[in-house]
C-alpha cells in the first residue's frame, strides 16, 4: 500500500531538461569539450554537479575555480525566467493530496536551484518544506539516501514509499532505498507510467 509519494523534479515535476541541458552544453564546449544539448543530456542525465566534475575534468582537465557555482548561478538565473511545470504535474501533486498522503521532493539538483523551482511552478505548498537536494545527503543519487531521508521526513518506512523518476540514476536511488519505484521513462527496469495522469489511479 502506498503512504507516501516522492517525486524526482527535472523531468517529473519541471520541465526544466532541455534549458538546463543547453546550457550545461554552452558553459563545457567553452571549456574545449564541444557538446550540444542533445550531448550534455546523455552523458549527465541524472547526475549531481559533484558528479559532474570529474567526467568533465577527465575530458578538459582541471576546470576554474568556482566554475561549477557559476554554473549553477547561471542554471538558476535562466530557469527563473523560464522554467515551466511537466504537463499533468500539479494535477498530481493535487491528486495524491487529495489522498491525503504526504510527499517530498529529491533532486541532484543543487539546494538553491531546487527552491527557486518549487517557487516558480508554485509547488512549495505541496511539499511542506520536505524538498531534498544533494546538498541534504551524505550521497546524491544513485545512492539511496535521498530518497531514505525523504521517507523519513514523511513517517513511512521506504517499502510504502512510490518514486516517481525519469532517468537511471534515480530509479537506482529509489531501488537501492527499499522504495516502489514508477519511471516515466521505459525501460529503465521498473514499471512505466507514461504519463503523471496515471499516477492517479496507482493511489487507489
Amino acid at each position: 500500500m502506498i503512504r507516501a509519494v516522492l517525486f524526482d523534479c527535472d523531468g517529473v515535476l519541471a520541465d526544466s531538461e532541455t534549458l538546463s541541458n543547453r546550457i550545461v552544453a554552452e558553459e563545457i564546449t567553452t571549456l574545449g569539450w564541444a557538446l550540444d544539448g542533445h550531448a550534455a543530456q546523455r552523458e549527465f542525465l541524472g547526475l549531481s554537479l559533484p558528479d559532474m566534475l570529474p567526467i568533465i575534468e577527465g575530458r578538459v582537465g582541471p576546470v576554474p575555480e568556482g566554475w561549477g557555482l557559476a554554473l549553477s548561478h547561471r542554471i538558476a538565473r535562466e530557469m527563473e525566467i523560464g522554467v515551466t511545470a511537466m504537463p499533468g504535474a500539479r494535477a498530481a501533486l493535487e491528486a495524491v493530496a487529495a489522498a491525503g498522503l504526504p510527499m517530498a521532493v529529491c533532486s541532484n539538483s543543487a539546494r538553491a536551484e531546487l527552491g527557486m523551482k518549487m517557487r516558480v511552478l508554485g509547488f512549495e505548498g505541496f511539499f511542506e518544506g520536505r524538498v531534498f537536494s544533494f546538498q541534504d545527503a551524505a550521497r546524491p543519487k544513485p545512492a539511496p539516501d535521498l530518497y531514505l531521508a525523504a521517507a523519513e521526513a514523511c513517517g513511512v518506512a521506504p517499502a510504502g514509499c512510490l518514486v516517481v523518476e525519469d532517468s537511471a540514476t534515480g530509479v537506482a536511488a529509489g531501488l537501492a532505498a527499499g522504495c516502489r519505484v514508477v519511471s516515466l521513462v521505459p525501460g529503465l527496469g521498473v514499471p512505466f507510467l507514461p504519463d503523471l495522469a496515471g499516477l492517479d489511479t496507482l493511489l487507489r
